[in-house]
């Protein structure tokens, strides 16, 4: 029975991160599930990193494997240095517990979560509602152009996506970073998390050049190897800090590189500087 929580992380991660609280009543809908009785259709959970309580499906949803990701593994830590930060977009937000994270961890930030499932989109609302103004969740998708997409489901709801298609088909809502910008009334993005299940082909592929500078630090979960060759590619005008947190690749001060300050060209995943355990790319400071 404990192994669903297992899945998302250790017990003693959990505990860190729900107290036995929260994991004693994760587990104990876990024991009722394997005794035959049928789950409850959400569960309602704190996390210690969330500043209110966040709700869950169950029932054969990914939610719970999402949480704990998040929360039990953290993962999203490697963000925490990041100084104040006033606008984050997160790009592919599911239930929204990333943008909760973001909103409990930074106080002064305001969020733009962007979701294209319905479903998901709903919860999310749900999620950030108690963060009030500070947290807008747009129903689309991010793409390299303003046009309409098609939802396409591979399975369970952490691995929904958008792909090109006819236009009676396209139901989702597709927008470029300078329309999100646009959304903020700011210029410029101080975290830009992706998590869009191999649209960042694409999003990376076309017209980045335009936004990119716009951008002060990336978290993004590359799917692929050619998702991570056009990633870095369209990072190659740039010095960044890179570090890596589980499935998550870390771009950290993100800024123009001064090509005349450089003995030579370096491609990012070729000469990584390993610094204090970390990987670390572009000018040493």
């Amino acid at each position: 029975m404990l192994a669903a929580v297992g899945k998302a992380g250790s017990i003693p991660r959990w505990i860190r991160s729900v107290g036995w609280q929260g994991t004693s009543t994760w587990v104990f809908s876990e024991a009722k599930r394997a005794l035959g009785f049928r789950d409850p259709p959400t569960l309602k959970i704190k996390p210690r990193q969330a500043q209110h309580p966040v709700v869950a499906r169950l029932r054969g949803s990914s939610d719970m494997r999402v949480f704990g990701q998040i929360f039990a593994c953290d993962e999203y830590a490697c963000l925490r240095s990041v100084s104040s930060p006033h606008w984050i977009l997160d790009l592919g937000a599911n239930v929204g517990y990333s943008s909760a994270y973001f909103l409990s961890w930074f106080p002064t930030a305001r969020v733009i979560a962007v979701e294209p499932d319905p479903d998901n989109c709903e919860l999310c609302c749900r999620n950030l509602r108690p963060y009030g103004e500070r947290a807008r969740v747009v129903h689309g998708a991010a793409w390299p152009t303003r046009t309409r997409l098609v939802l396409s489901r591979g399975g369970r709801e952490w691995a929904t996506r958008v792909i090109a298609g006819a236009d009676r088909e396209a139901s989702v809502e597709g927008y470029d970073i300078p329309s999100l910008l646009e959304m903020t009334g700011a210029e410029r993005i101080d975290i830009l998390k992706v998590d869009i299940e191999g649209s960042e082909l694409d999003l990376f592929g076309n017209h980045s050049s335009s936004w990119l500078r716009a951008i002060g630090n990336i978290c993004v979960e590359l799917h692929g190897a050619d998702c991570e060759k056009v990633f870095f590619e369209a990072l190659r005008d740039f010095d960044y800090a890179l570090q890596r947190s589980g499935e998550l690749t870390v771009c950290l001060n993100l800024r123009p590189r001064v090509w005349e300050n450089r003995a030579s060209e370096r491609s990012p995943t070729e000469r990584p500087l390993q610094v204090g355990g970390r990987e670390r790319l572009g000018s040493r400071q």
